[in-house]
């Protein structure tokens, strides 16, 4: 009840080739195939990128670690205040 049986799936199969015949079938059965070809290989190709993009660097700033920066931002702070002291004299 409710189900589709295997005899009911067999007569639709017939009725579909005999609207459509066996060589448009096998044409979109093709294209189909090249379809889904196609698609695995832009994610792969897409996925390949995203890996080289991760790798190198963004854009012309050089990458630095925690430690990096905050000594970085440690003597910038020290050169501002020995520009104010300078001011002041």
């Amino acid at each position: 009840m409710g189900g589709i049986s295997i005899w009911q799936l067999l007569i639709i199969a017939v009725i579909v080739v005999l609207l459509f015949g066996t060589k448009k079938l096998r044409g979109i059965g093709g294209d189909l195939g090249s379809a889904v070809k196609g698609f695995k290989k832009a994610m792969s190709d897409e996925d390949g990128a995203a890996k080289d993009s991760k790798d190198s660097k963004d854009a012309d700033f050089e990458q630095k670690n925690i430690s990096e920066k905050q000594s970085a931002e440690q003597s910038t702070e020290q050169n501002t205040e020995k520009q104010k002291d300078k001011e002041q004299v």
